[in-house]
Formats: structure tokens, C-alpha cells, sequence
């Protein structure tokens, strides 16, 4: 990855004044640069095609390294070595295979009280603890979209975890967004700053398609929607594969008709659907208990699932 002291005007076909162009523009730096595709840094910058797929080349040279053809035992050998950031839930661990891993996407999907943000609070507790407890020492960013996160249920999982409520609070960065186009914007722009300059490693989206489904009403704006809603999922992967990040996402569902009955399907169509890495149902079952189920991952087992329960100190085991 990018050293620490390289600075964009160490980049091939930047000087004094273009560094301070993309600066003024909200570019961080080395690694942000490498986020942006050639017809983003266009539209940002007003640079030449030429000049900009110039600058973008060195970027991702000093980011990712000139070679970037790895042999399959050695993928094998380091996906192994890889930090893993846990939920202290033994029953869902267990089902992600130990946690979740980074530079991917998990989304959890499911109705109104099956845990999703619940889930996400306690992750974002997790994120700050040590790895030999879980956690990965980071901080977290929340993307608030539906006004549902809850400082009260952080301080009891922050109890729970004996951490002091105050530095967990301090450690989660809550972004409230009011559109589709905010979202964008804080994703491409504040959530960098705060993984580059405030620790960040984890990600939260809850819920990344409110804001799609509202604003673009109608069957002959779904094509519209569908597009915007890839777009942004493709800038969180882009940052969860330069920074090394966790991403989860929370999704509503759907009813959707099967014959003479509804089975319920998580929003968002198949843009949402190939865009995530992970995808994990979550429904209600007997009592208080929850079921987390694989609807589709390239790793974890179809159908497999985990139970838990929802208590005043969050998501523990049944």
C-alpha cells in the first residue's frame, strides 16, 4: 500500500498548482486520488483526458504497486492471515467463519425488528476493541439514513464490553445524509477523510436503499435508481479495497408473490444483489429468537444460519 510520506505532487504529472487543485477539490490525497475513475476526476477538475488518465496511472502504480499478478497460493496463504472483526456473537461469528473480513461488502436484509440495526450499533462497538477481544482498535463511521441510530444503545454495548461509554461514543462518527445525492457526496468525500484521518475501519450503511426507494418513484424511474444505487455501491467497494476497511450495509425487503403466497426479498434488484460480497437474511422466529440466514456469498455455505437474541445489551447468543 501507499507509504505514508508520499504526497501528490510526488506523483508523475502533478506539480504545485494541480496538487493544490485536487486539494481544493476535496482530494486528500495518493490513496483518495486512486478512488476516481477518469471521467469522475474530469468532471471534478476540468484537467484533459490525456493529463488525467496520466495521473490516475501513477496513482494506482504507487497504491496498489506496479505488479498487481499474485499466484493463487499466495491469495490462499494471505486471505488466511487476514484480521477478522467480530461480532462476540459465537453463533454468527461462526457462521462468517470466524468475522467479518474486510474489503467486502456484507449486507443484512430483513423486515422491521429482525436486528439489522441493532447489529450495526453493536459493530461499531466491536470495531473499537482490541483484536485479541474481536475488534480491529479502529473507529467507526455511521451513515445514518433513516434516523435510527441510538446513542443509549451504544453506551449498553459499550458497558457489556467494558469499555467507557464516552471514548465509544467518541469513536463512532455518525453522518446524517437528507438524499441520494448527500449519501454520494458524504461516501466519496467525509467518510475517506475520516478512514484516512480519524481511523476509521468501519463502514456502516443503515439503510442503503431508503433513500433510492423514495426518491425515485415510479417504474419508469427504476432504471435511473438502479444506476445510482450501483454507482455508490461501487465507490464503497473502491474504498474498501484501497483502505482495507470493513463495509456492512442494512437493506429492507420486498413482498414478493410465489404462486398462491409472498416470500419476502431483499430490496434493491439485482444491482444490489451482484454489488455485495456477502449477503445475510435476517427474520423472526419462535419467541424473541432471530434467525441470520446465507442468501448468497462466495464463501460462506447456502442456507446456512445462526440464531441469536436481541437484549438491552444487544445481539447476543440464544
Amino acid at each position: 500500500m501507499v507509504q505514508d510520506n508520499v504526497d501528490l505532487e510526488d506523483l508523475e504529472g502533478i506539480g504545485p498548482k494541480t496538487a493544490q487543485l485536487l486539494k481544493s477539490k476535496g482530494v486528500l490525497g495518493v490513496r483518495h486520488l486512486a478512488l476516481f475513475n477518469p471521467e469522475e476526476l474530469i468532471e471534478l477538475t476540468d484537467m484533459t483526458p490525456d493529463r488525467v488518465e496520466k495521473i490516475l496511472r501513477a496513482a494506482r502504480d504507487i497504491v496498489f504497486g506496479n505488479n498487481r499478478v499474485s499466484r493463487a497460493t499466495d491469495i490462499a496463504k494471505n486471505f488466511g492471515n487476514i484480521i477478522r472483526l467480530r461480532t462476540n456473537v459465537r453463533a454468527i461469528d461462526e457462521l462468517l467463519q470466524s468475522g467479518l473480513e474486510p474489503k467486502a461488502i456484507y449486507e443484512f436484509a430483513g423486515e422491521f425488528g429482525t436486528g439489522k440495526t441493532q447489529l450495526c450499533h453493536q459493530l461499531s462497538v466491536t470495531v473499537q476493541l482490541s483484536q485479541d477481544k474481536g475488534g480491529v482498535g479502529g473507529a467507526a463511521v455511521y451513515l445514518d439514513t433513516e434516523e435510527a441510530f441510538s446513542p443509549s444503545r451504544i453506551v449498553n454495548i459499550a458497558q457489556r464490553f467494558d469499555l467507557d461509554p464516552n471514548e465509544a461514543l467518541d469513536n463512532i462518527y455518525v453522518v446524517k445524509v437528507i438524499n441520494a445525492a448527500d449519501l454520494e457526496d458524504r461516501i466519496k468525500f467525509d467518510v475517506v477523510k475520516l478512514v484516512e484521518q480519524a481511523n476509521a475501519k468501519l463502514i456502516v450503511v443503515d439503510s442503503i436503499i431508503a433513500l433510492y426507494r423514495a426518491e425515485f418513484k415510479g417504474r419508469e424511474r427504476l432504471a435511473e435508481r438502479q444506476q445510482r444505487l450501483n454507482y455508490i455501491l461501487d465507490w464503497l467497494m473502491r474504498i474498501a479495497k484501497v483502505y482495507n476497511v470493513y463495509v456492512v450495509l442494512t437493506n429492507q425487503v420486498l413482498d414478493v408473490p410465489m404462486g398462491y403466497i409472498e416470500v419476502k426479498r431483499p430490496a434493491g434488484g439485482n444491482v444490489l444483489a451482484h454489488a455485495v460480497t456477502h449477503r445475510l437474511f435476517l427474520r423472526k422466529s419462535k419467541e424473541d429468537v432471530k434467525v441470520m440466514e446465507v442468501l448468497d456469498s462466495p464463501r460462506l455455505p447456502f442456507k446456512a444460519s445462526a440464531m441469536f437474541r436481541i437484549t438491552d445489551k444487544g445481539i447476543e447468543d440464544v
